[in-house]
């Protein structure tokens, strides 16, 4: 995808709609990036070209059916409904009118624990508000939403909460000091008291069923102490948000996935080490007894220390080489705002070869893993650079050479960047201390 496009939802249950380039007066996309659904359930996403005019129904459902159909028998399959021969402009009629769930939705409240869900935002009260809302909105029995205000520098975030949900008991603000993502979620770590614990970035927007879906991944398999989700753009209407999605974008495929050192792990040669299959930080829930139990996030990686990110990453690691299991859960959704300007796109990069590095450099530091580390690092910068490696394949021939450099940079520069950071850690420790 090379030029802005309509970022879309289509429902299989429902009948179709026409796919139009645009409202009158918003400047028409040429093509649109369609999240196709069944039950709620993503099945996958479809490139329709807009550029010859709206797309009608029936194209649509030829589309679908051509790209999608194996999703979609297997879905129907594993909900014990009976298959179908094609898809029509009318959408699919699977036995659960009236306002029956379908089955694939039909666990009882009961199965679902009390819930916290925590958002860490900094001097951002429009974005964390619709972030809120959309969790309050949500498909799911009971739960706390805990907005952490991370070394605030004004009251507009407590204010914009206080209007917006100052009278709903569900919704708590606390302030925590320390600058930094991880020292923000570690805030709202203590304060939960939920028997699950999940953790969304503010710039994002939840589907109704992404808790619901998310607590669900823990009974993926025995012993999972984290549940990621999947995370589609909200919006890609500049360069740098089409951009992102070609650097790697976030969503890690519609097909669940459970981790492991052992039965689940897979055949990847840099696996547990190549992180950023696990999923991100900005939709995850875990076990918060083994969370704690394993320090929290780590305060010397993220943002707003000199490493950049990698607190979540780091989590997810700590918790596969502890012996526990993480789960890549799709059926959990969020939309995020991917940054508009490239110049943000280019920071962006560079924190996250920093955050990816830190990370790295940390574990080989820390744990017992740096033999089996250092040789596999030959296989990484192979990875790395590769042009046909799963981490590059996506990128077009407009995707700026800068952007793959400034990535590299932020990759060397790691290693003294966690070195940094956790000297001052270790300082502010002892001076509070």
């Amino acid at each position: 995808m090379q030029a802005p496009a309509r970022v879309l939802d289509v429902e299989l249950s429902e009948p179709l709609p026409t796919l139009d380039p645009g409202a009158p007066g918003d400047t028409a996309a040429r093509s649109a990036l369609v999240l196709v659904r069944l039950h709620g359930v993503p099945l996958g996403t479809l490139e329709i070209d807009l550029a010859q005019g709206p797309v009608p129904p029936a194209a649509l459902a030829e589309a679908a059916w051509a790209e999608l159909r194996g999703p979609l028998l297997g879905h129907l399959a594993h909900d014990g409904l009976d298959p179908v021969e094609s898809l029509g402009t009318r959408g699919l009629v699977t036995g659960t009118a009236g306002g029956t769930r379908p089955p694939c939705q039909r666990h009882p409240d009961a199965e679902f624990p009390f819930a916290s869900v925590v958002i860490s935002t900094h001097e951002r009260p429009g974005p964390v508000c619709e972030c809120v809302a959309s969790v309050l909105a949500a498909d799911y029995p009971s739960l706390e939403v805990i907005v952490v205000d991370n070394a605030p520098s004004s009251s507009a975030t407590r204010d914009a909460i206080a209007e917006r949900f100052g009278n709903d008991p569900r919704v708590a603000y606390v302030v925590e000091t320390t600058p930094g993502a991880s020292a923000g979620r570690n805030r709202g770590l203590r304060e939960a008291t939920g028997g699950v614990v999940a953790f969304l970035d503010d710039d994002v927007v939840v589907d109704r069923l992404w808790l619901r879906s998310l607590v669900l991944g823990f009974q993926a398999a025995p012993g999972v102490a984290c549940v990621t989700g999947m995370i589609l753009p909200a919006e890609l209407e500049t360069p740098a948000q089409i951009w992102i999605e070609e650097f790697g974008g976030f969503d890690k495929g519609y097909e669940q996935q459970v981790f492991d050192l052992g039965e689940y792990a897979p055949d990847d040669p840099l696996y547990p080490y190549s992180v950023g299959r696990f999923g991100s930080g900005a939709s995850a829930a875990f076990d918060p007894a083994i969370l704690r139990a394993l320090g929290g996030f780590d305060t010397s990686l993220g943002p707003a220390t000199p490493a950049k990110g990698g607190e979540d990453l780091d989590a997810f690691l700590r918790i596969v080489l502890a012996g526990h299991r993480l789960v890549y859960e799709p059926r959990s959704l969020v939309r995020h705002r991917h940054r508009r300007e490239y110049d943000d796109l280019r920071r962006t990069v560079r924190g996250y070869g920093i955050g990816l590095a830190s990370v790295l450099t940390k574990t080989m530091a820390t744990s017992g893993h740096r033999l089996d580390m250092l040789r596999r690092i030959p296989r990484g910068a192979l990875y790395f650079l590769n042009p046909g490696s799963a981490k590059n394949d996506k990128k077009t021939s407009t995707f700026p050479r800068q952007l793959t450099l400034t990535e590299m940079g932020g990759v060397l520069l790691g290693p003294w960047c966690y070195l940094r950071s956790r000297v001052r850690t270790r300082r502010t420790q002892r001076s509070r201390g």
